[in-house]
């Protein structure tokens, strides 16, 4: 593959992946290198305003989106990481397409049009294209035997006017699969880890995840699987189980299977639940 057949990827991390969440942004650097992707990665990139703008100030939300927007190239795709940027860049975008008063702040505020025809999109997606599932059968390095309940949280899902989207669904249960990993059926795999409200209203949100991760308790998983950072924070902080099984990045996984041994230490010490006793037991950690 070369830059002029899709290798060549704009990138928004998002703040999770940029602070609390290095290891998976490390690991998911790991995988796009190992495949030949390059992402360029938007100069004075600026928060996405998660929930807690579009909650409290509308104005203030599009305005902190659009700035992004208007930093991305254009004739580039831009590879988004993390899924609640990823559903509020998809949004304003569309926003941007269908209203002209829209298009028109934009230009005030940027100094230059919106490129509406912008293609978005998570790394899902990007796997989906270099159909990962296919190259991985070929690497000796898999997570055999490990038993993982994978876990899209609600962000992937998509709003009514964003209806026709992908939600992504199966892709990890596939890939995962081809790794030689064994993917559990569990109840819970798209129920909202609370989110934002973690910060706000912990009292509300340790019930929630405590039942996420007990369901793949119960289904045998040995580990959580995520595509989240803000997800797989709040499973760790907020889960009050005596047992808690390890969460771990879907990049983590795949950078196991590409190679990563040697970087796997530095991303585990960031976790709070140790996964190196579990990984140690399949003979996947040294």
């Amino acid at each position: 593959m070369n830059k002029k057949n899709g290798t060549r990827f704009s990138y928004f991390p998002g703040c999770s992946l940029a602070t609390t969440a290095k290891e998976n942004e490390q690991s998911l650097q790991y995988v796009f290198k190992k495949f030949g992707i390059e992402l360029k990665e938007l100069e004075d990139w600026n928060c996405c305003g998660s929930s807690s703008a579009h909650s409290i100030n509308s104005d203030l939300a599009s305005k902190l989106i659009s700035r992004n927007l208007s930093l991305a190239p254009q004739g580039i795709p831009l590879m988004v990481a993390c899924p609640n940027c990823l559903l509020r860049l998809s949004q304003e975008n569309l926003h941007l397409k269908n209203d002209e008063k829209a298009r028109e702040r934009f230009i005030r505020n940027w100094g230059k049009p919106p490129d509406t025809e912008l293609e978005i999109i998570h790394f899902f997606d990007l796997f989906e294209r270099m159909d990962v599932s296919r190259k991985i059968k070929t690497l000796s390095e898999k997570p055999a035997g490990l038993k993982v309940a994978p876990y899209y949280g609600c962000m992937l899902a998509r709003p009514p006017e964003m209806r026709h989207e992908k939600n992504y669904y199966g892709l990890m249960e596939k890939i995962l699969s081809s790794m030689g990993a064994e993917p559990v059926k569990w109840g819970h795999y798209a129920q909202c880890c609370g989110s934002y409200l973690s910060a706000v209203r912990p009292d509300a949100i340790t019930s929630k995840v405590d039942a996420i991760i007990q369901d793949a308790v119960d289904a045998g998983a040995d580990c959580l699987v995520t595509a989240c950072a803000m997800c797989h924070l709040n499973l760790e902080i907020r889960c009050s189980l005596k047992h808690p099984i390890p969460i771990l990045h879907f990049s983590e996984l795949l950078s196991m299977a590409l190679g990563a041994k040697k970087r796997l230490g530095g991303w585990f010490s960031k976790h709070l639940i140790n996964p190196r006793p579990l990984l140690r037991s399949k003979g996947l950690y040294e």
